[in-house]
């Protein structure tokens, strides 16, 4: 088992020895997944939130000025209808943190699982909720669940947040308890984040016992009290994807938009890492651009340059590995 200096060696790696790293975590993930890529349809179904954390756009003090949206029951299964008309079984719905999203996601689990014959993994990314909304959401169908903590070390969540990592891990831990499948995972690049604090991250995760792991690098974005800062590494998100792999052989690591938002190559790097997810954006039209997870010159990951990035790295893209009658349960 890698220790955390083990992890902060690992994740200083370049060149030769970097390329090494990568090697070694594909061969990894081939032993457990193959060639298959989890492959996830997005819909973000809401703009406005309640926290005020420092990188994102959406935060609270800048409601005011966005154009904000929240969609009803109705959308997300009309949403539903289109992400499995193109042929993928992970309907996934995310949005800014606010109570009313629970109602809304709720009142549409039965109707999209009945939509797909129950043959469908639900995976919802809407924050922090009381115990009671999350066993909600689960009894109506929900199958999983993100719940990214950022950063592991206390005062920097803090600090970037303006909300204690404590309320968080909370959240984290009635979930697994509640029966969902669960991903956290950490940004790389936050103004005064160490190598050890990135080794802390995949150590948590592991100890939580999530069932998914990411890491994105810190995108400025406008209108951000961070927006001055340069863009986070993306050799050490890489290897970070790359640790992960050889720390929890099954979990699911996706390669993020951020890495491409970041760097050209970005997301095809994130499998040649290890990565065995890539999300498909579907939300609709105008929503999109009012999104504003990274700001309006975000990178979003349509059908097309998702198959091209698969097919570059000989991969393909597979279903849900947490239900329907193809679900199994990686070896470790």
């Amino acid at each position: 088992m890698l220790t955390k200096q083990d992890m902060v060696e690992l994740l200083a790696l370049r060149g030769k020895e970097q390329e090494e790293l990568f090697a070694r975590a594909r061969r990894i993930r081939e032993e457990v997944f193959g060639t298959h890529v989890v492959v996830r349809g997005v819909t973000e179904i809401g703009n406005a939130c309640r926290v005020n954390c420092d990188f994102c756009p959406m935060r609270r003090d800048n409601t005011r000025e966005n154009d904000t949206f929240l969609a009803g029951p109705d959308d997300l299964v009309d949403a539903a209808r289109v992400v499995k008309d193109n042929g993928i079984n992970v309907v996934f719905f995310q949005a800014g943190e606010i109570p009313q999203t629970t109602r809304v996601v709720g009142e549409a689990l039965p109707r999209i699982r009945e939509l797909y014959d129950d043959d469908v993994e639900v995976l919802l990314n809407l924050g922090n909720k009381k115990r009671g909304e999350y066993a909600y959401l689960r009894e109506q169908g929900a199958t999983s669940y993100i719940l990214k903590h950022e950063t592991s070390d206390p005062d920097l969540n803090l600090r970037m947040r303006h909300e204690t990592l404590e309320s968080r891990l909370r959240c984290l831990t009635d979930l697994i308890e509640l029966g969902f499948k669960v991903g956290t995972g950490g940004i790389v690049g936050l103004p005064g984040q160490t190598l050890a604090h990135i080794a802390d991250d995949i150590v948590m995760a592991r100890e939580l016992g999530t069932h998914m792991c990411s890491f994105s690098p810190f995108v400025p974005a406008p209108h951000t009290p961070l927006e001055h800062l340069e863009p986070g590494d993306v050799d050490t998100t890489l290897n970070a994807l790359a640790v992960c792999r050889i720390v929890r052989p099954d979990w699911l690591i996706p390669a993020v938009s951020a890495l491409a938002k970041n760097r050209k190559d970005g997301q095809r790097s994130g499998f040649l890492a290890g990565a065995n997810v890539l999300t498909i954006n579907f939300t609709h039209g105008r929503n999109a651009d009012r999104y504003l997870i990274y700001g309006k010159e975000r990178f979003v990951v349509r059908s097309d340059h998702a198959m091209r990035v698969l097919d570059s790295v000989g991969l393909v893209a597979g279903r849900s590995v947490f239900t329907g009658p193809t679900a199994s349960t990686p070896r470790p």
